[in-house]
């Protein structure tokens, strides 16, 4: 023990991450056993979202002790989970395995999809089968590169060019709701049911803040999902020339240091959604708000969430740096 803790302080010393530290401890504990065969890229992500930790805050700290908890009381919102993403460390949740209506939060199983299953460089053409809503950005007639389509629908949330991505991945709507559930299944999302691929009102469409999490973490393991709902503004490219200027709905963005994304969402009976994530001296938290009780406290709350978990994660941290201090130090024991 007194060598992992040396290894630990090392590495901290010299600039390294905690839970970096944490793991070449656990690491070295390993040494000398069998070797394990190593995951794919793809069972490296499921691992991650399957990594969930609900004991290890609770056993090491007293959490209504850290700055911030207070005001976790004042938070309308009638769901969420916060999450730290390395070690599956649930920060703070309330009703978080419950169903409920979850809005254009729906759009990131869309988005995951389209990227999995889609040429990005066909088009798509706006047809009168998929301009249904008509409160979009898109027209009637408007031609898209897949990439762009999809890019469009996550930052302004658009709810036809989410139609037009289904048709085009599923051949139908149909279809392409029996594939968000299947991917449902497939990530473990026990809570969820798609029945469109926007999150329009409908019974049968409806999700958790832990299974919208579990459904973050791995979206965001696939590069191209995060560089587009970490984008705070573009210019999105028609196929004859036309631009359409597009400004992400999610305003932490512009006002949360480290946020980098994911998506908003709002109906009546949904409330106001975010799904977000934020990264700070390497920590990355992930954090599902459901029916907030307005556009703007969705984002309030959601900061409010965000620095008390960064928060709790220094305390964390902290504990186990003076717990390897006093290891070291047998003056520090007693």
């Amino acid at each position: 023990m007194m060598e992992l803790t040396k290894r630990f302080l090392a590495i901290r010393h010299y600039g390294g991450n905690v839970l970096l530290a944490l793991l070449c401890c656990l690491s070295a504990c390993n040494a000398g056993q069998p070797e394990v065969a190593k995951l794919s890229p793809e069972q490296g992500r499921l691992d991650r979202i399957n990594r969930i930790d609900t004991l290890s805050l609770s056993t090491v700290l007293n959490l209504d002790s850290i700055e911030g908890w207070k005001q976790l009381g004042t938070i309308s919102a009638d769901a969420w989970m916060l999450i730290e993403d390395s070690t599956g460390v649930i920060i703070s949740q309330k009703n978080a395995n419950e169903s409920r209506p979850i809005a254009s939060l729906t759009k990131m199983m869309t988005c995951l999809l389209a990227l999995e299953n889609g040429n990005m460089t066909d088009t798509v053409r706006i047809t009168e089968d998929v301009f249904i809503a008509r409160d979009s950005r898109v027209r009637l007639g408007d031609r898209y590169e897949v990439r762009h389509l999809i890019a469009e629908m996550m930052l302004l949330s658009d709810n036809d060019a989410a139609y037009a991505l289904a048709k085009y991945i599923g051949g139908d709507t149909l279809r392409f709701c029996e594939m968000m559930n299947e991917k449902a299944a497939y990530l473990g999302m026990a809570n969820t049911h798609f029945a469109n691929p926007n999150g329009l009102p409908n019974l049968q469409n409806y999700s958790s803040a832990s299974d919208l999490v579990r459904l973050s973490r791995y979206c965001m393991s696939d590069s191209t999902f995060a560089q587009i709902v970490g984008t705070r503004e573009t210019d999105i490219p028609l196929t004859d020339g036309r631009h359409l200027p597009c400004l992400n709905t999610n305003a932490l963005l512009a006002t949360y240091d480290g946020c980098i994304g994911i998506k908003t969402g709002f109906t009546r009976q949904a409330g106001n959604c975010l799904a977000s994530a934020a990264t700070r001296d390497g920590v990355t938290l992930y954090l599902v708000l459901l029916n907030s009780r307005s556009r703007s406290s969705r984002f309030t709350e959601s900061a409010l969430l965000l620095n008390y978990g960064f928060n709790v994660m220094r305390a964390f941290h902290g504990h186990y740096l003076s717990a390897g201090s006093r290891e070291t130090n047998p003056s520090h024991r007693f």
